[in-house]
């Protein structure tokens, strides 16, 4: 890595990163021997629940109270408050605050299975949308019955500020993770997947998925693919299998670069073994560069108005589904719901038409009558 300050961590629950790396980890960054760059590299295994103790315990509370209030057990309530990912979530915004603190050149974040990478994506969203209405009106709220008791005229608790304030903290946090992750010149997602049909198909969809929430792709990176020179009739089989797919990423990924990971002898553990892996699926690329740029969204003018593009690689008509509400652009693709909060360039203006070709949805923005009589 050329003497960069390099971080990697994790927000995968299973805690593999310190197994990959055959040492133990910790919640803080933890020096990596790599032979003469000892405390260039560091790794972490984010404890998520801290993060979530941290983040979000006075509003947790608060929440539990409300439904206890509403005749809930304690249990019951405290399972129903923590919404799936919320953990993860926060390991999101620790990233963002060690990105702010320019500790480390480069950060590589190893993610969990695709289910629940994807889960975990679409939550800086929805709460940010959750968020902006609480804050918009609860304090105001809170601040009138407060007066009145604990408790507003239904009997439900009201919150302190306390709790909104951890509400804004976070509002700010998540906004600050959203402009990360959506920031293609600097941020990139790899997507790694095997040569196998399956696997294939699900990597397209997951393409699709994480484009729709704005996050951009560099590479495809194939593991565990069999060499060309086999003697054995089974594995030649395979490796002719392998082949096919492999084609079948390229064509389907271009331009993007797909790196191939030859299967290996050994499960390669330990630094020198992940090392080595790395020199072959790279070759002569810097791995830290952005190996290709085209961020997924994209405002432009468009004669007398405006044209919103939105990359959406192998989506397909009938799967797509859109409506607009004030200003939030509500999409359903493939089974995957996204509300996105429209440029302020378009507030006011009408949709004069949205088609998909090529995997890039392009909808056209024209003023409002009322906004045209005016100019």
């Amino acid at each position: 890595m050329g003497g960069l300050r390099v971080l990697v961590t994790s927000t995968d629950p299973a805690h593999s990163l310190a197994d990959a790396l055959a040492q133990p980890l910790a919640d803080a960054p933890t020096p990596v021997e790599v032979g003469a760059a000892h405390g260039r590299l560091q790794a972490q295994q984010i404890d998520a629940q801290a993060r979530l103790e941290r983040h979000w315990g006075a509003v947790r509370g608060y929440l539990t109270t409300v439904l206890a209030a509403g005749g809930l057990d304690e249990v019951r309530a405290e399972e129903l408050v923590l919404l799936p990912g919320l953990d993860e979530l926060f390991s999101l915004i620790d990233l963002r605050h060690r990105v702010v603190a320019d500790e480390h050149d480069l950060i590589v974040v190893d993610c969990a299975p695709t289910a629940e990478t994807l889960r975990l994506l679409a939550l800086p969203d929805a709460l940010r949308w959750y968020a902006d209405r609480l804050l918009s009106s609860g304090r105001r709220l809170a601040r009138v019955a407060r007066p009145l008791g604990r408790s507003g005229g239904a009997g439900m608790p009201v919150p302190d500020d306390e709790v909104f304030d951890v509400v804004e903290r976070v509002h700010r946090d998540l906004a600050g993770v959203h402009d990360l992750l959506q920031d293609s010149a600097n941020t990139s997602v790899r997507l790694v997947t095997a040569p196998e049909r399956l696997a294939v198909a699900e990597t397209m969809r997951t393409a699709t998925s994480l484009s729709l929430f704005g996050y951009a792709i560099d590479a495809v990176l194939v593991n565990r693919v069999l060499p060309d020179q086999l003697s054995d009739p089974y594995l030649t089989r395979w490796q002719a299998h392998h082949t096919e797919q492999l084609q079948r990423l390229r064509d389907a990924f271009a331009p993007l670069p797909v790196l191939e990971a030859p299967l290996q002898d050994d499960e390669p553990i330990g630094v020198d073994a992940l090392g080595a892996l790395a020199t072959v699926l790279h070759g002569q690329r810097s791995p830290e560069q952005v190996f290709h740029h085209r961020p997924p969204l994209r405002l432009e003018r468009d004669g007398e108005g405006h044209r919103l593009s939105l990359v959406l690689p192998f989506a397909v008509s009938d799967d797509l589904e859109l409506h607009r509400k004030g200003d939030q652009l509500h999409l359903r693709v493939a089974g995957v719901r996204r509300s996105l909060t429209l440029p302020a360039a378009l507030h006011g203006a009408e949709v004069a038409g949205a088609h998909l070709r090529d995997g890039v949805l392009e909808l056209r923005f024209t003023r409002s009558a009322a906004e045209a009589v005016a100019t």
